[in-house]
């Protein structure tokens, strides 16, 4: 980490693993702000659904990317001035999330923008690249994951919860493909950098995953690294 620039934190790992409710959560302990960088790639596929852009169009959404009408101020999510957090979080725009994401020149429309929330007291972030592409110089990098069945468990429980349909071998199957084309796309692959730390929360609770990230933070500090 350069010694002027305020602490990151990143926690990549793949869809439903708990790394956003994590990220948060360390967040909040710590009093730094909070990035949550797969909403920009939801919010950015329903603008497109919104606007008839196409998830393959890549120069469309890229132009799109850089205009991106959102605004994350007090604590919410809006597109358009219009509070999106419970919209983007549809199984229907994840799937988009992940494709437009795949696009190289989405990834680079939207790196900047990403990097613009990197500020004091420090910046705790999650995603798929935050500490391999867009904070390359993390003060401290975690790859977070859980089984696929565990994870489909989860998603399909937070479904349940908000009055929604849910079919759990539907939902696996969604994840399984989905870590397929996330750990095989060209540009940003999901993967866990070689100075990550591995943190496997199948048989864990949030708090313990959550202490965990908070007590390799703490090490990280009193080393100076």
């Amino acid at each position: 980490m350069t010694a002027s620039l305020p602490p990151v934190i990143t926690i990549d790992g793949p869809s439903a693993s708990g790394k956003g409710t994590v990220a948060a959560r360390v967040a909040e302990r710590l009093g730094f702000h909070y990035l949550d960088s797969g909403s920009l790639y939801r919010l950015l596929a329903l603008h497109a659904k919104q606007r008839g852009i196409d998830w393959s169009d890549e120069p469309g959404l890229a132009a799109a990317a850089a205009a991106l009408p959102v605004d994350f101020s007090c604590g919410g999510m809006r597109l358009d001035g219009i509070e999106a957090g419970n919209i983007i979080r549809s199984e229907e725009i994840g799937i988009g999330a992940s494709r437009v994401g795949a696009l190289p020149a989405v990834r680079e429309a939207l790196l900047a923008r990403q990097r613009a929330f990197r500020c004091l007291p420090g910046l705790v972030t999650d995603g798929r690249d935050m500490g391999s592409v867009v904070f390359p110089d993390a003060t401290l990098k975690v790859y977070l994951t859980a089984s696929a069945e565990c994870r489909a468990e989860r998603r399909h429980k937070q479904l349940i919860e908000k009055g929604e349909s849910a079919n759990l071998p539907q939902i696996l199957h969604d994840i399984v493909e989905r870590d397929a084309r996330d750990a095989a796309r060209p540009v940003a692959p999901l993967r866990q950098e070689p100075d990550a730390l591995l943190l496997d929360t199948t048989a864990l609770a949030i708090d313990q995953a959550v202490d965990q990230v908070l007590g390799w933070f703490a090490a990280r500090q009193v080393s100076g690294q």
